[in-house]
């Protein structure tokens, strides 16, 4: 057999042989047999020194060919045993030995939180939540809170209103006029939620905030009930030690009314009060914008500051970290 013939032969036969392969281990062994540093491609590369000087022109070519049909044959056949083996190397691959990785679970807002433990809270002395549209009437926000028409608080600069009658609640006083006129009394609910003011945004205000407000009626209610009642909850939610003082202000729909303070200890061994919320009795007139017999019912009402709350037991500094989605912050807690 001519050297020639040799070449061909060996090509055909590697060839045949490649397609068979069926693994990763037939493949190398043909890679060694063929391709490698001792395999026939390069025996028969060897062997052309031996050749007649006029044939080593055509043999030279014909092994170069061999070569690199052979070369470009495995790198398909390499491709083609990885790709029927992707579906196998696709499933899961856990390394048991390794710690595991915790999930990122998120959790409630804080101050979804405060609602919570505030509903929590009052819930036990008896009340009961209530909610109301954040799109309010002026008769419920205004007229019958006992405030009239040239009260200052029903300026158009200090009310988000959509039209001339309709506006958004600047507070959620109007929840406890809507719960009267469709409940005889007793009557002891908190309603929280969003309330909203143009206020110019601070580290202490901003034109959406928090309220939770408070309403209990019934004969004979009186203002040591509603001071027990404060007392008791700021002594619940922000710790034993804090104590309250009840000052007196002025609010159309109470009478009398006052504002409740509590006082704080600060790191450094100091104290200061500070401002949580209003209160007082509810005025007759309220009570008989919604049909209840003033001389028979009394009652007390409140409104505190959630935000406030929020930033006094946690020690924040500015209001408008808690509406910034700044997770690091908010994690916190």
């Amino acid at each position: 057999m001519s050297l020639l013939e040799d070449i061909l032969k060996t090509e055909a036969t590697a060839t045949a042989e490649l397609q068979a392969v069926a693994s990763a281990e037939e493949l190398e062994a043909w890679r060694i047999r063929y391709l490698g540093s001792k395999g026939a491609v390069k025996t028969a590369m060897q062997s052309l020194s031996q050749a007649p000087k006029e044939d080593k022109p055509a043999l030279g070519k014909a092994a170069n060919e061999m070569k690199n049909a052979l070369q470009a044959a495995f790198k398909v056949r390499t491709a083609e045993l990885a790709d029927s083996a992707a579906p196998r190397a696709a499933g899961p691959r856990i390394d048991v030995t390794l710690p595991g990785r915790r999930p990122a679970v998120g959790h409630r807002h804080i101050i979804t939180q405060t609602i919570d433990e505030i509903c929590e809270i009052f819930g036990r002395m008896g009340f009961t939540v209530a909610t109301g549209p954040e799109v309010e009437d002026e008769h419920h926000n205004f007229e019958a809170l006992n405030i009239p028409p040239a009260h200052p608080a029903r300026d158009p600069l200090d009310n988000f209103y959509i039209d001339p009658v309709t506006m958004l609640r600047s507070q959620t006083s109007t929840v406890q006029i809507r719960v009267m006129e469709n409940t005889t009394p007793p009557v002891r609910i908190i309603s929280p939620g969003r309330v909203y003011r143009p206020d110019t945004v601070d580290a202490t205000h901003s034109f959406m905030f928090y309220q939770v407000e408070g309403l209990y009626v019934d004969e004979g209610v009186t203002m040591a009930d509603l001071k027990t009642c404060l007392d008791q909850f700021c002594k619940t939610y922000f710790g034993r030690e804090v104590a309250t003082c009840f000052r007196p202000s002025f609010f159309p729909f109470t009478e009398p009314s006052g504002e409740v303070d509590i006082l704080f200890h600060r790191p450094d061994g100091s104290t200061h009060w500070v401002e949580l919320g209003g209160c007082g009795m509810v005025d007759p007139n309220v009570l008989e914008a919604v049909g209840y017999d003033s001389e028979r019912y009394t009652g007390y009402a409140f409104g505190l500051g959630i935000e406030r709350m929020v930033m006094r037991k946690h020690n924040i500094p500015d209001i408008r970290l808690l509406f910034e989605s700044d997770v690091r912050f908010l994690h916190q807690f």
